[in-house]
């Protein structure tokens, strides 16, 4: 049995459902400003890091050259329709131990729940041989603090191993303590790479770049 109430009706005590209510999108208005606290949380969605927005490390007003050199990861368009983008080493076969990097500012989404878990993600590996002896990826993320200044390393995970030439995604976690929505890192990464006697091309790359966060909203 059902009753209908066609005016206003007011409760002065606590109502007490009988069974089960839902409440549908229908019966939100856009005036309800539902605060993101109260929304469900999605772990560890990614946000892509685009990049063209990575820099030389130790020149950060220089854009990512189009062929890796001296210390620098190179930033390879690829051809389109056939391949897409990598960042990688040049051929370092027969180079002994070789150390590249690269830079990149990025900002926690406006849907971050604060504190909560960071992910730093590359999908990374090496193209056409593997390396003689090792090949390692890296990160280190310091937060800006708008003055020119930075905080410590938030990364808490080691270098990993990326000497496979299947491609795999290599995770990197960021302490997430105190961190809110906007807060920008800026982001060095290191591939380290040691070979000797290997006649074909050894070059590592990373293929994607993604930063991982738990969102409301």
């Amino acid at each position: 049995m059902s009753t209908r109430f066609d005016d206003a009706v007011i409760f002065t005590n606590t109502v007490t459902l009988a069974g089960p209510a839902s409440i549908t999108a229908n019966n939100i208005t856009s005036s309800a400003a539902i605060a993101r606290t109260q929304l469900a949380q999605d772990a560890l969605k990614p946000f892509p890091i685009p990049f063209e927005l990575f820099r030389v490390w130790n020149a950060y007003e220089t854009a990512l050259p189009g062929t890796s050199s001296s210390d620098d990861l190179g930033l390879y368009g690829g051809t389109f329709g056939t391949g897409s983008q990598l960042i990688r080493t040049y051929d370092v076969k027969n180079a002994g131990a070789v150390t590249l990097y690269a830079r990149v500012r990025a900002a926690l989404p406006a849907e971050y729940d604060a504190g909560e878990t960071i992910t730093l993600r590359m999908k990374c590996g090496m193209v056409t041989t593997v390396a003689s002896a090792s090949a390692t990826v890296d990160v280190e993320c310091y937060k800006v603090n708008g003055e020119g200044g930075i905080g410590s390393d938030l990364c808490t995970t080691s270098a990993t191993t990326i000497n496979s030439l299947t491609f795999a995604n290599k995770d990197f976690t960021i302490t997430p303590t105190g961190l809110v929505a906007g807060d920008v890192f800026d982001i060095r990464i290191t591939i380290a790479v040691n070979d000797s006697a290997t006649a074909t091309a050894v070059i590592a790359a990373i293929g994607s770049c993604d930063l991982l966060c738990d969102v409301r909203g």
